[in-house]
């Protein structure tokens, strides 16, 4: 019997690690409902539209859609490298932040190693991990929802590749110190991997803030990982990287798909780059706001967690899909996370307030 007789009527065989992935559960976009006005308060968006002269290097970037983009991302990592004070030897970039992480994953990372990283927090770290063929090590957040970075210590084992530390924690929004920060960096090997997930670095107010590319000055195992998503207003064109030492930057880029950050995209970063003294004064009214959000939160009574990001979150439990359908029936899509709670973005202020009309006929 032939080979080719042996096997017919077999399926292709999809991995084992893939075959029971989680799936993204992206935020949901606002849906007409009787008349009201909608928002979306489901993605952690930032609510401006983009800063002057972004839109028009991209468009003017577009003009060469016939050509494709710049795989060495010449000009975004010489803007960041003259931002960040790093050598550009130095960065990694890719579609979004969460891409870079996928591939520092694919280059430290096989079957049989381990990922630890604090739960709940970003949802895409236990697809990232899967995909790889690793385990992830789930460390539960302590009362107050932050990390717990001394359970997180002892989880780490000799087979522990990669460590996540995402600061401010999405979802639920407190933020590590620096002197926490060390503390624990001190106690973690030197050949164990750590990247500090600093998506939502800019909203950040808290005393003692730690920079991560600063970090990574002197920690060779340590890896910054930032976005232009966020702050800086470019959800749509996906663009991320990763400050590390030249070793582990060089893995990062090795294991990037090719041209995977169109030339529209780069060219609005380096835009975006160059106009942060109206990015930053747009960052603080989404910090204001949300201030104003968590106080309102907590006059009606609410009990929630530090909010350092772009967001706020609600611990409602069980009752999470029930505040997400009262918040869509209002026109207003938020984030529930079954079982555990609903993550709020930070709109314009009058979708946060009917935000806080919604929530203050939930108060617990």
């Amino acid at each position: 019997m032939s080979s080719a007789e042996s096997t017919a009527g077999r399926e292709p065989e999809v991995r084992r690690a893939i075959r029971h992935l989680p799936a993204y559960v992206p935020g949901k976009p606002p849906v007409a409902h009787g008349g009201l006005p909608t928002y979306k308060l489901s993605s952690n968006e930032n609510p401006y539209p983009p800063l002057p002269g972004v839109v028009e290097a991209a468009v003017e970037a577009a003009s060469r859609m016939n050509r494709y983009p710049d795989m060495g991302c010449t000009a975004l990592y010489q803007a960041l490298g003259a931002r960040l004070h790093v050598p550009t030897t130095q960065l990694a970039a890719g579609t979004g932040s969460v891409a870079v992480l996928y591939h520092l994953l694919q280059a430290f990372c096989e079957t049989g190693d381990e990922v630890v990283y604090a739960w709940r927090s970003f949802e895409a770290y236990p697809i990232a991990v899967s995909v790889t063929g690793a385990t992830s090590v789930q460390v539960p957040l302590d009362v107050d929802a932050r990390h717990d970075l001394d359970a997180m210590a002892a989880a780490v084992t000799d087979r522990t590749k990669v460590v996540i530390v995402c600061s401010p924690n999405n979802p639920t929004g407190p933020a590590v110190t620096r002197a926490e920060l060390v503390r624990f960096l001190d106690r973690v090997p030197a050949h164990v991997v750590v990247v500090l997930d600093e998506a939502y670095r800019e909203f950040v107010r808290a005393d003692d803030v730690f920079d991560g590319v600063e970090v990574a000055r002197s920690r060779p195992n340590v890896v910054a990982m930032r976005t232009f998503a966020k702050a800086y207003g470019l959800a749509g064109f996906r663009v991320g990287y990763a400050v590390a030492d030249d070793r582990i930057a060089a893995a990062v880029r090795a294991c990037a798909l090719p041209f995977g950050v169109s030339g529209v995209a780069q060219a609005a970063a380096v835009a975006s780059l160059e106009r942060e003294v109206e990015l930053l004064a747009r960052v603080d009214a989404i910090v204001a706001e949300r201030n104003r959000v968590a106080q309102a939160l907590a006059d009606q009574g609410w009990r929630i967690p530090e909010a350092q990001g772009n967001f706020v979150w609600l611990p409602l439990g069980e009752r999470s899909a029930d505040f997400a359908r009262a918040a869509e029936e209002a026109g207003t899509m938020v984030r529930p996370f079954a079982g555990d709670g609903v993550r709020v973005s930070i709109g314009e202020p009058e979708a946060n307030d009917v935000l806080l009309k919604v929530a203050a006929a939930f108060v617990l």
